[in-house]
């Protein structure tokens, strides 16, 4: 009786293991010359204000799909009085886990001031320690002085601008000393729109994270489908390297519920690689196309202004890995025309969806 108790013991640990490393690819396009990465900037542990060890972080961010993740722990925060420890820990505890499960580790810590200037995470940083300053600009100055890539964190957080989403003087000091690469258009639960406007007006990168602090299944509910925050890099490689590269270049995408946020330069091809159109039928009274919609994501189709003559959708959604066929009626001779219609939650400014044609 006891060994067949060590046994089913046995058998258990070993099922849970597996289902520990089980890995959920997310179905989303490559470019053309580049690897789509999913990639999370913006995390903690206990070693600052978060409620996980940091290799938990690691095996939550395999599971989920990412290829990478900086644990960015507050350098003037740490609530966790008993864990003693430099800036760098966590991401010394993690680098044995994270190549274990090919992940890119990237060092990183969260600058935390009041506002202004916020809150800041500095990435490919050699050494954290050094950003712990009194003065909140000698801090940036100890990141710039390494190279780091610096962004500013949930900008439109209710704690810290309680009212309204202001770009302050600090800012345009940061912006113009070359401090500031990129913003947090989301951050968790946070959709943060007067940062897509900023990013856009001042050629600055675009970033979703998820900000975590507690485990990451109690903020999201995986078996309905949702997500993490994160951010869709474009890279032409698999590495820190070809991520830094697409971030200085701001290929990026920020991932936020069923929302996609990019420039239109990328978005137009991302949602041209997302689906596969094809004509199966045409008379001179209509034509028949078939629509496969080949990712995790659903496609939310509005149509716009067009020849009222081609009668088409109001709305139309394109569900996850769905096929679908549509047909689009001629009326008053006409053979063809613009079928116009905008992808409204594939967004490329703010409140602006992606304008697209299908030329019949």
């Amino acid at each position: 009786m006891k060994r067949t108790l060590i046994s089913a013991a046995a058998l258990m640990a070993c099922v849970l293991t597996m289902q520990a490393q089980q890995r959920n690819e997310i179905q989303v396009p490559d470019l053309d010359g580049y690897i789509t990465l999913k990639c999370d900037f913006h995390t903690h542990t206990v070693y600052s204000d978060g409620l996980v060890w940091p290799t938990v972080r690691m095996e939550e961010a395999y599971r989920e799909g990412l290829d990478a993740i900086s644990l960015t722990e507050h350098i003037e925060y740490r609530p966790h009085k008993d864990i003693v420890a430099d800036h760098n820990r966590s991401y010394e505890i993690s680098q044995k886990k994270a190549k274990s499960l090919n992940l890119i580790l990237l060092r990183g810590s969260e600058i935390t001031r009041s506002m202004p200037p916020g809150h800041f995470n500095a990435i490919y940083l050699n050494d954290s320690n050094p950003l712990e300053q009194d003065n909140w600009r000698d801090a940036f100055k100890e990141a710039k002085k390494q190279n780091a890539f610096i962004f500013w964190n949930h900008p439109g957080w209710d704690k810290q601008q309680p009212d309204t989403t202001l770009w302050w003087k600090e800012h345009t000091e940061l912006y113009e000393g070359g401090y500031m690469h990129g913003i947090e258009v989301a951050n968790g639960s946070l959709f943060v729109p007067e940062a897509i406007k900023w990013c856009l007006e001042k050629n600055l990168t675009m970033l979703g994270t998820s900000d975590i602090h507690q485990p990451i299944q109690v903020n999201y509910d995986f078996a309905k489908g949702e997500h993490r925050t994160m951010t869709f890099v474009f890279a032409k490689e698999r590495s820190a390297e070809g991520i830094r590269e697409a971030l200085e270049n701001r290929r990026t995408a920020v991932y936020y519920r069923d929302v996609v946020v990019a420039r239109k330069d990328l978005m137009l091809p991302f949602f041209e690689k997302c689906v596969d159109i094809k004509e199966v039928k045409r008379t001179d009274k209509a034509v028949t196309l078939q629509i496969v919609n080949k990712t995790d994501l659903p496609l939310k189709l509005k149509k716009t202004a067009h020849d009222t003559s081609l009668v088409y959708f109001r709305n139309y959604v394109l569900q996850p890995h769905t096929k679908h066929t549509l047909t689009i009626k001629f009326e008053n001779g006409i053979k063809g025309g613009d079928m116009n219609f905008e992808v409204t939650n594939l967004l490329v400014d703010v409140n602006k969806g992606l304008d697209y044609t299908i030329k019949l």
